[in-house]
């Protein structure tokens, strides 16, 4: 029977009706068909729940922090790891109690002072030796990957730093581990962010979420976590970022103390106030760690250039640092590892001055020779302890000096503990904080804030630079800080260069090239030689307006000795246009071959300088 032109019924075929068994299995089959695609959804969700979650990240700001609130619980993790490692090296190797600090020993087993620095440090070379050769690559560091490589870092070049950081801190090198906290905090920050597929600025964040995270797990300091991240790795601060860099830095500490608790605990009465005429020496003592400073960072270049006039094998020169170590060991174990242990005994000891004085000199000579002889780890708590003996010594000399009011000494400790710290690390705000804290004074806070104001601004008048810049300077990086700078490198000649240019043979007689090129044509034209090489710039009016025809093109080229490279960045563009007084350069292969692949104009150029700039002010003020 025919179906009505109105009618729009589908489920039986015309003319075929389906009864009894068949029609049963019919509708079983329907059911179970839509059973599957009401199944489908959620296994589809499944599998592109990766791809949710990173479209998350990207789109909305509440999941960076959710992601940041994760990487805080890792970087915990990592921290007690480290700590706990070291703890056990330390009683395996020098025989101490698990409740005891190795810089707080009063003695050790004279044999093992001298001989498992030694022996560590001819492991650790070796060890060194077999992985560089296994990967060469050097390893960045958190403000380098920052400030060059748009928050890009190696995670299993960073798990070799720690390697190396705990076998040194391990073996009694006087270097702490706070440099492999940072390491691999931040390496694992990058690498989440990679997978995350999260933008450039967010990646960069990320690091700093994992600095902060692994300041503020050691610390027990979570302001302090931050605001390392803000000065030191990020470069600055916004409001954008505080909320992952914070949630990070709160989560570390929360995990640290619930795994065993932090390593740093002050325990030092605080003076409930400072008078106005207290402050002049506190000032000077500022300067004075600034002078201790710059001295320490030209003592660890002094020793690696020693060691590299020496021509000793780079293996074998932490075995060499680790016997100057233990003789010094001899004389005091507070010149031992990091001096977590005896930064709590100088509030405590009631030594000479001239043994205070001592220990500044042993303490100073350790960490120079640790960094120089190539034992891995940082100076942040080494310059935390030294900067307390220095300010014992100054209370000490002031209290000889003068028979008025004397500065408490604990006030002295912690002004030349943050003073000597700024001046090695950088960061004032991020000392600041730590004094904060650590113990809960706002007198004390403003004392250590003004004293680390004068370290800072002494060694960038006299030096220039912290520890970590000092070390990219001398290797002919131009890094005074963690702002990002990279983007210049990335924004290079051949990728803003014009392919399309209109060229002609140097040989070429005016008279022809009129010809070919009339005015209105084009602006310019690249003159090559016989062998197809830049010859130089023809301008069409100064080629009209030359009478003489039988001028050759070479005879009125421009710039033929000027030139830019590819791999030339935006800034060393722009300088060459200065240079030149020219509109427009052209680009060749190389200096050798001169071959002709672009042409850049310097309006151009300076146009897309001048976008970069402002896409990273936005960015810095949070827009």
């Amino acid at each position: 029977m025919p179906i009505a032109h109105g009618d729009t019924s589908t489920a039986e075929p015309p003319g075929i009706r389906l009864k009894g068994k068949a029609a049963s299995d019919a509708a079983a089959e329907s059911r179970r068909a839509a059973a599957r695609r009401h199944r489908r959804p959620f296994g589809s969700a499944v599998l592109h729940a990766p791809q949710v979650l990173r479209a998350l990240v990207r789109a909305d700001e509440i999941w960076l922090v959710v992601l940041a609130a994760f990487l805080g619980c890792g970087t915990g993790i990592s921290v007690w790891l480290m700590n706990a490692t070291t703890q056990i090296v330390h009683q395996v190797l020098f025989h101490i109690r698990p409740d005891e600090r190795l810089s707080a020993m009063a003695s050790l087993d004279p044999t093992r002072t001298v001989v498992v620095p030694v022996l560590g440090g001819l492991a650790l070379g070796l060890v060194t030796l077999g992985l560089t050769r296994l990967r060469p690559r050097r390893t960045v560091d958190p403000i380098e990957a920052n400030a060059l490589f748009g928050g890009r870092m190696s995670l299993s070049g960073s798990l070799i730093v720690v390697l190396q950081t705990v076998m040194s801190n391990g073996v009694g090198a006087s270097v702490g581990l706070e440099a492999g906290y940072t390491q691999i905090g931040s390496a694992i920050a990058s690498r989440w962010g990679h997978a995350f597929r999260v933008r450039r600025n967010d990646l960069r964040l990320l690091v700093g979420c994992g600095a902060a995270a692994a300041i503020a797990g050691a610390f027990n300091a979570p302001l302090t976590g931050s605001f390392y991240a803000f000065e030191l790795v990020i470069g600055t601060y916004t409001l954008v970022a505080f909320a992952p860099v914070a949630v990070a830095a709160l989560v570390s500490q929360a995990v640290v103390r619930a795994l065993g608790g932090s390593i740093f605990d002050l325990t030092a009465q605080i003076t409930p106030h400072i008078e106005a005429l207290d402050y002049i020496p506190i000032l000077a003592l500022g300067m004075l760690c600034a002078l201790l400073g710059i001295s320490i960072m030209r003592g660890v270049t002094l020793t690696e250039e020693l060691f590299r006039r020496s021509r000793v094998p780079i293996w074998l020169r932490p075995a060499i640092g680790g016997l100057a170590i233990g003789g010094m060991a001899l004389v005091t174990p507070s010149v031992l590892s990091s001096g977590h242990g005896a930064l709590g005994l100088t509030f405590e000891m009631h030594e000479p001055l001239r043994w205070i004085v001592l220990l500044v000199l042993l303490k100073a000579t350790a960490s120079a020779i640790s960094i120089g002889s190539g034992f891995r780890g940082g100076l942040f708590f080494a310059s935390l302890f030294l900067g307390a003996l220095l300010g014992k010594a100054f209370a000490g000399g002031l209290a000889l000096a003068t028979t008025a009011h004397a500065i408490p000494e604990t006030v002295c400790i912690l002004v030349g503990m943050s003073g000597l710290a700024v001046a090695i690390i950088g960061g004032p705000l991020t000392m600041g904080f730590l004094a904060l804290e650590a113990t809960g004074s706002l007198p004390m806070t403003v004392a250590v804030l003004a004293a680390c104001v004068v370290s800072s601004l002494t060694v960038r008048r006299t030096f220039g630079y912290s520890f970590a810049t000092w070390r990219f300077h001398l290797r002919g990086e131009a890094i005074r800080s963690a702002v990002d700078i990279g983007w210049m490198r990335n924004l290079t000649v051949g990728r803003m260069m014009r392919r399309e240019m209109r060229t002609v043979r140097a040989d070429m007689t005016l008279k022809m090239f009129k010809r070919d090129f009339p005015l209105g044509l084009t602006q310019r034209a690249i003159a090559l030689d016989e062998g197809d090489r830049y010859a130089g710039i023809v301008l069409l009016p100064e080629a009209h307006a030359d009478e003489d025809d039988e001028h050759t093109v070479r005879d009125i080229v421009h710039y033929a000795d000027t030139v830019l490279l590819p791999q030339m960045t935006i800034k060393e563009a722009v300088a060459m246009f200065e240079n030149a007084e020219s509109d427009a350069l052209v680009v060749v292969d190389s200096a050798e071959g001169r071959h002709v692949i672009g042409l850049l104009t310097e309006q151009y150029a300076l146009r897309r300088y001048t976008e970069e700039l402002d896409r990273r002010r936005r960015e810095l003020s949070g827009e």
